[in-house]
């Protein structure tokens, strides 16, 4: 599942003693404070995304002026950075905070030149187009009439988007492209109704309706434009190449770990979860087929027992219109465990709403959390699901409600919401360094949600169930397999075919899932390798702590401190933990 934007929360819950309290007036969080003052006002969107609102009421210049403007703002940036501040005299803790702030600007340089993502990417205008107006009416705090004034502000400035959009998109790949088309359906479809069901009843309807209907009729254009002049001239030259792949994903896991030896590691451990995959099928295969004798345990026996019995288990699911539903349902049972078995401390107040995700949004997966700004504490953070499309025909909705079945569903809700993104990513909030709030390792945050699905059940949640476990361990396959596939189809030109062979046969992934999921790993490379990555760096961490405490080892104790020092790379996090051994301890 994906996660959007970032978290923060008071300071009170968590023991002084474990925050750096002079973060906040150091010389280098002042030049991060000024950096983003400056990005700010070259990006107003990422402002209001972060919390900030004091550009609530502008929307980026998009122009080529204005990009190579933002451009040059990060290479005189990150120039300044070793000039400014003396990396030698920072404390440890700050010295960390250097090299994610220096690590930030590199990566997001490279980016910037070596993937053209206003040139190549059509959904980058997406986010300007809905989730400019979206985060205004759903997630900001200010007083509604500010907030739908500011929204005002930015409908008359989505024309500017449109127009840069045409004026900087050259030849994008299809499968991007297609996508962005879907995605301006919905946001039409926003600006038609979901606009009016987020403001309610409001002196300013009037104003609403007048220019919602402008930029309907903008957007209506665009598609035509995107239909019939950009999509006769798209390609399908969405890889990376290794070269570029390695690049980037150095720049992603920050992690010291080679492109192949993330492939190997992968496919090592696509072995390991098979096997333990038809352990459990084995046992569950009595109880769906009594009359059936177990197939024969050659390979392709192995893989039928497995396939049958994952078959079976994943017609227990709900009705498409209740599938939000179902989600909110397991929320109290997941809480109350959490709880009574001490796996942490849970964040409160909970701000964590669970929505149905807006169709501008969908396109690229099922799920994701949408965390509290990072310079916003108050704010709520989004669980959003997307159900099925109305549109869709029986046996779509019925492939994807047998995908989120009530089972993994539980598992689901375990990775993005309790104990998973949302809770992380409200203790991330705690620390007082204001860069590490705002700056974020995707290893770390997507592997800790990996890590927590196996875990929970571990310490008992589900009281043993083996449907519960096979959906776990088939979620996890999907992990390991989006490693697999990010790597070959980015760097050996892996087929559309084999890529759906090794989702649907090798990690028992129903059709619509993985031809979804193919979707989405031609459009984002390496972030599908994060899951799998960091979740063997936090299973590889708690064992180290577990040996090194021996019996006076506290689970709650252990998972606190992780998050404590917030979202930052596996290999800052490791030293930090091991440097506090009390924090884990009885």
């Amino acid at each position: 599942m994906t996660l959007k934007f970032f978290a923060v929360i008071l300071l009170t819950q968590i023991p002084l003693g474990m925050l750096n309290l002079s973060a906040a007036d150091s010389p280098l969080e002042a030049f991060f404070r000024r950096y983003l003052d400056e990005r700010f006002a070259l990006h107003p969107l990422e402002a209001t995304q972060l919390g900030d609102h004091r550009f609530d009421d502008k929307l980026d210049d998009l122009s080529p002026i204005a990009l190579q403007r933002s451009l040059d703002h990060l290479k005189v940036t990150r120039s300044n950075l070793p000039r400014a501040i003396d990396r030698t005299g920072l404390s440890s803790d700050e010295k960390i905070n250097f090299d994610l702030l220096q690590h930030e600007l590199d990566a997001t340089l490279w980016l910037r030149e070596n993937t053209q993502p206003f040139a190549t990417n059509p959904r980058t205008y997406t986010d300007y187009i809905g989730d400019s107006v979206f985060l205004l009416l759903a997630q900001s705090r200010l007083p509604k009439e500010i907030n739908i004034t500011h929204a005002l502000a930015r409908m008359r400035q989505i024309p500017s988007i449109i127009a840069a959009a045409k004026q900087n998109l050259a030849s994008p790949p299809r499968a991007v492209l297609e996508t962005a088309l879907r995605q301006n359906q919905g946001s039409i479809g926003f600006y038609e109704q979901d606009l009016f069901d987020l403001t309610g009843a409001t002196p300013q309807m009037d104003a609403l309706k007048a220019e919602a209907a402008r930029v309907v009729l903008s957007l209506k254009e665009y598609q035509q434009w995107l239909e019939k002049t950009l999509l006769p001239r798209a390609t399908d030259d969405w890889r990376l190449g290794a070269i570029k792949f390695a690049q980037k994903l150095d720049y992603t896991l920050n992690a010291g770990l080679s492109a192949d030896e993330v492939l190997r590691a992968g496919e090592a451990e696509f072995i390991r979860v098979h096997q333990e995959l038809y352990v459990i099928s084995r046992q569950l295969w009595s109880a769906h087929f009594p009359t059936v004798p177990l197939p024969v345990t050659d390979p392709t026996g192995r893989r039928e027992t497995i396939t049958r019995v994952i078959t079976a288990v994943s017609k227990e699911h709900g009705k498409p219109e209740e599938l939000v539903a179902d989600a909110r349902a397991s929320v109290d049972r997941i809480k109350r465990f959490i709880r009574e078995k001490d796996i942490l401390r849970l964040p409160e107040p909970d701000r964590c709403q669970i929505i149905e995700m807006p169709e501008f949004q969908r396109g690229n997966s099922l799920a994701y959390m949408n965390g509290a700004p990072a310079l916003d504490p108050d704010a709520p953070s989004f669980y959003a699901i997307s159900p099925p499309s109305k549109d869709w025909d029986p046996k779509r909705t019925q492939s994807l409600l047998e995908e989120y079945n009530r089972h993994m569903l539980q598992i689901l809700t375990i990775h993005e919401a309790y104990p998973g993104h949302y809770v992380q990513l409200e203790y991330s909030s705690r620390t007082t360094s204001h860069l590490r709030r705002v700056l974020q390792s995707g290893v770390m945050v997507e592997g800790w949600a990996v890590y927590t699905e196996q875990m929970m059940l571990d310490q008992g949640y589900g009281n043993g169930g083996l449907a519960l476990r096979l959906n776990q361990l088939k979620f996890y396959l999907r992990a390991v397999c989006n490693a697999i596939l990010d790597h070959k189809l980015h760097t050996q030109n892996m087929s559309d075919s084999d890529a759906l062979r090794l989702m649907i046969e090798g990690g028992f992934q129903s059709e619509e899932e993985a031809r979804a999921k193919l979707i989405r790993a031609k459009q984002t490379s390496t972030q599908l390798s994060t899951y799998f990555v960091g979740r063997m760096a936090h299973v590889r961490l708690r064992e180290e702590m577990q040996r090194q405490l021996g019996d006076k080892f506290s689970l709650g104790r252990y998972h606190e401190s992780v998050l404590s020092h917030g979202s930052i790379p596996m290999k800052y996090l490791a030293e930090l933990v091991r440097s506090n051994p009390a924090a884990s301890s009885k």
